[in-house]
């Protein structure tokens, strides 16, 4: 089947991104980290490496290839979609390659990040043209579900990264001194990234699923329009040079949509748990605990951070503990049965990798504020274990998926 074979495509390489050039990658730095006792000591074109690999290659597939599989479920033409798919898939997933070797390897780099960036946009540009083609049967712009103004407020985001990128990337290959993005512009990149385009698309794809994966009770919609105008006044904030005021913004926004879906209300429902294992709900709820956890070690790193420890924790528990959690709890519920009409092939899999990840991500997100801010010194011991840990959560995560979605 042509969307399912699209799909796979997507998912293979996002998960491919995840355990070599992210995971593999984040783990060596991490190691150098601990030996060396020093995060500045190890190379910033490594560590943006890993992240870019993360974030973009990871994530940024996995939300392509569902997005083009949604559309090419239509009738009326899906075999042009299917095209622009493939398109995008193979722009994108050079873009994504180019940039790691430009910060792994510095090899070229002047003329590989550029490249790497303008790939992506294209790619991007070209998934937006077969998006905003598409409109359901009798729906008008008027009649645009909450959820999916959320998730259209997360795809301006992720444009807007991807033109952020393009634009350090030319100025970088002008007249930067190395692959890696000076401190500053990475620090408000990151803040782009997270809260501008990665929490908006997890929150609008909450709003639509997790009422009825977990029989939550009706949403709040005023509370979460106000939630998401306080978030985009945050990212607004940061990118204007006002990074400690946005950090309160993030913590407001963060528990507005927390309490707008209800995640931490009693279940009005049974919840649907058929397919993947019965802790679901449990660990879809973690999630949204390490997303107020992050915000309010953001708060706290803007006050009394010196060596970077708490910004670390907090973008740790954010990209780990939420969106990884996220991913690895829904992503094994809906992707079997998008790419192969199946169920996820072993839900005890699946509580041992969210609990790997939890445990992981717990061990790395305490550790670093200890060792980094220099309050106990065998913090620095764990951060390997907690790596190690999260590393294996990563793998078994894809072979799991990977089965799923390949067998017949």
């Amino acid at each position: 089947m042509p969307t399912a074979r699209v799909l796979r495509a997507y998912i293979t390489t996002g998960l491919l991104f995840m355990l070599v050039p992210g995971t593999f990658l984040g783990v060596v730095n991490l190691l150098q980290v601990s030996s060396r006792e020093s995060v500045g000591l190890v190379s910033s074109a490594w560590l943006q490496a890993h992240g870019h690999a993360q974030v973009f290659g990871w994530i940024g597939s996995f939300i392509l290839g569902i997005g083009f599989y949604s559309l090419t479920q239509q009738h009326a033409g899906a075999p042009v979609r299917t095209r622009a798919a493939w398109t995008c898939w193979a722009l994108w997933t050079l873009g994504v390659s180019l940039r790691w070797i430009a910060n792994v390897y510095d090899w070229q780099w002047r003329a590989l990040l550029p490249l790497s960036a303008a790939l992506e946009l294209v790619a991007f540009l070209i998934f937006v043209s077969s998006v905003a083609g598409h409109r359901p049967t009798g729906e008008t712009s008027r009649g645009l579900d909450l959820w999916i103004r959320v998730v259209i407020s997360a795809v301006i985001g992720f444009g807007a990264t991807l033109i952020v990128n393009l634009v350090t990337s030319v100025m970088l290959a002008w007249q930067g001194e190395s692959a890696a993005l000076p401190h500053l512009v990475d620090q408000r990149f990151l803040v782009l990234i997270a809260w501008g385009f990665l929490a908006p698309f997890i929150w609008g794809f909450s709003t639509k699923w997790l009422p009825v994966f977990l029989g939550l009770a009706p949403l709040r919609p005023a509370w979460l329009v106000s939630a998401m105008a306080i978030n985009v006044l945050g990212v607004l904030l940061t990118m204007a040079g006002l990074g400690g005021p946005a950090t309160w913004c993030f913590v407001a926004g963060a528990v507005g949509v927390a309490f707008a879906i209800r995640i931490f209300e009693p279940a009005a429902l049974m919840p649907k748990t058929r397919g993947v294992h019965a802790a679901f709900p449990v660990f879809v709820r973690i999630a949204y605990v390490w997303l107020v956890i992050a915000a309010a070690l953001g708060a706290a790193a803007a006050r009394w951070d010196v060596s970077g420890g708490i910004w670390g924790a907090s973008r740790h528990a954010f990209t780990v503990g939420f969106v990884s959690v996220m991913v690895f709890s829904i992503g094994q519920r809906v992707l079997p049965a998008f790419a192969s009409a199946g169920l996820l092939w072993s839900p005890r899999l699946m509580a041992w990798t969210l609990t790997l990840l939890v445990a992981g991500c717990t061990l790395r997100v305490s550790s670093e504020i200890l060792a980094y801010q220099h309050y106990a010194m065998w913090a620095w011991s764990v951060l390997p274990v907690s790596a190690i840990v999260e590393m294996t959560a990563f793998t078994v995560f894809a072979a799991n998926l990977l089965v799923s979605v390949y067998r017949s």
